[in-house]
């Protein structure tokens, strides 16, 4: 007994002595994985870098003209065959008679076919059309927020209101009816949803929206959430809307003014805020005037908006879309789509919205003016490289496409 007490610590400080040796050995593979994994991360870093620079370099090699149909989004012609009714000589004022393409197309109701796979036929004329022509193939985008915005009804079936989601579906139920719009929706060719609205329902905008919203704050976050990541993991881009808001006078038709003090505006838009967590594609702007924030200049035209508070303060790093700068709430107040288009471009808009199948007029204001001014040549590079990231990483298109 007593040898066994004389050994046992014998025994513990071999044990301890084996145990540190070991330490030191796990420490010394530690640090030697620790330097292979820096090296790993600086070598990605470094190659990113040098993708970066590539594409930033290829991107200020593309003519002026061409950058410039990038940043739009428009409407298109029928439902079957594809092609452009514009050339870049409207443009630019040069013999060029090369198609012009638009960034984006934003499908109506009669752009949409009888059947889905008709639907694809279509999707796939586009792209075939672009290949055909060597220009970069655009993004395919709906209004597919259900209730009564459910332009894909006789396609996909009925999708509720996001008013009726909330009140009668689960988060996770959310979730599974969104993944399966957006399957369908990914499998006609579609790319981008202009969805969903992220306005928190009050007496201030509930005749405008009419069930489009949520509901309260915690609805729209949580709701919100579900949605954007549906879509997105299903290979549809979301765009959140509208930032920062409307009230219950339509767009079409009037410039909404949100009187929120500056803390209640705030307020309103944290579901905005807490959404970017889940990073959305894009973020559509409301035309609507803010008091408190750059007061009389419409959301989607205010510097301060779109890239002093989303941009820089919120670190927001997708494509800012523009609402239709045809709409009442611009044209009736002095903002031409022409004036519309340059002051979008000032304020940090990335891509700018027409209901309109043509573009050529407001694209050749905005190359009248970059050949001029660097500075607003340098925002437009910007976006473009913005949008052009977004087509990559969506598999729009490759960069080996864009690059030869």
């Amino acid at each position: 007994m007593k040898k066994l007490c004389i050994l046992c610590p014998l025994l513990l400080l071999a044990f301890i002595s084996c145990k540190q040796d070991s330490d030191k050995k796990q420490t010394k593979k530690e640090i030697s994985l620790h330097k292979s994994s820096t090296l790993i991360q600086k070598n990605i870093s470094e190659t990113k870098k040098i993708e970066e620079i590539e594409f930033e370099n290829f991107i200020k090699k593309m003519p002026l003209e061409d950058r410039i149909a990038q940043l739009f989004i428009i409407n298109l012609e029928g439902n079957s065959n594809f092609r452009s009714y514009e050339t870049f000589s409207q443009v630019t004022g040069k013999i060029d008679e090369r198609p012009l393409v638009a960034g984006g197309y934003l499908f109506f109701s009669y752009n949409l076919c009888e059947t889905p796979d008709l639907q694809k036929l279509f999707s796939e004329n586009i792209f075939n059309y672009c290949k055909k022509n060597n220009e970069i193939p655009p993004f395919l985008a709906i209004d597919q927020e259900g209730g009564y915005v459910n332009r894909l009804k006789k396609l996909t079936g009925g999708l509720p209101s996001q008013s009726k989601v909330a009140s009668e579906y689960t988060v996770e139920e959310a979730y599974k009816l969104y993944s399966d719009q957006a399957k369908k929706m990914a499998e006609m060719g579609f790319t981008m949803n202009l969805a969903p609205v992220m306005e928190v329902c009050t007496d201030d905008n509930k005749d405008f929206l009419e069930g489009r919203s949520f509901g309260s704050q915690e609805q729209v976050i949580d709701y919100g959430r579900a949605c954007v990541n549906a879509y997105q993991n299903n290979g549809i881009a979301a765009v959140i809307k509208h930032f920062p808001g409307n009230t219950n006078t339509d767009p079409h038709s009037g410039l909404p003014e949100i009187t929120l003090n500056k803390e209640e505006l705030e307020e309103s838009l944290i579901p905005f805020y807490d959404n970017l967590d889940y990073a959305p594609a894009g973020i559509l702007m409301s035309h609507a005037i803010t008091d408190s924030v750059d007061k009389g200049v419409p959301s989607c035209l205010s510097h301060i908006w779109v890239t002093e508070i989303l941009r820089n303060e919120w670190n927001y790093q997708g494509i800012i879309f523009s609402d239709d700068i045809f709409m009442g709430a611009l044209q009736k107040n002095g903002y031409s789509p022409e004036k519309a288009a340059i002051m979008a471009i000032e304020a940090g808009i990335d891509c700018i919205m027409i209901s309109e199948k043509r573009f050529s007029k407001p694209a050749k204001v905005i190359y009248e003016k970059a050949l001029e001014d660097s500075e607003f040549e340098s925002k437009i590079n910007d976006s473009v490289k913005r949008i052009l990231k977004y087509k990559v990483e969506s598999h729009i298109v490759e960069l080996k496409d864009i690059y030869k």
